[in-house]
């Protein structure tokens, strides 16, 4: 009987997680997206443009962006560094909000 009642109450549980993610997933889908994430794109500005790990030029380099490629960012600013839309960081002195887009 009491195995019975453990069962129930991780079921319960589990549904309780589930529904509450889908609601997340629901809300983030009504807004397109987190609101951190809303509407910006970004166009570098250099003529290439390093991609770090971290929002510091001590940061590893993990990738590299190219004169007036449009990249997915967020809103989120740090130490003039911008996250990218994929968690990584450019320098936000090289990145010019895209025509229309709302980077905050």
């Amino acid at each position: 009987m009491k195995r019975a009642f453990i069962i129930i109450g991780v079921v319960f549980g589990l549904a309780v997680i589930y529904t509450s993610g889908a609601e997340q997933r629901s809300s983030d889908a009504a807004s397109g997206g987190s609101g951190e994430q809303a509407g910006c794109t970004v166009v570098v500005t250099a003529d290439v443009l390093n991609v770090r790990a971290g929002p510091s030029e001590d940061r590893e380099i993990v990738d590299k962006l190219r004169e007036d490629e449009e990249v997915d960012a967020t809103t989120e600013t740090r130490d003039g560094f911008r996250k990218l839309d994929d968690g990584e960081w450019a320098s936000d002195d090289y990145l010019e909000p895209a025509e229309g887009a709302d980077c905050g």
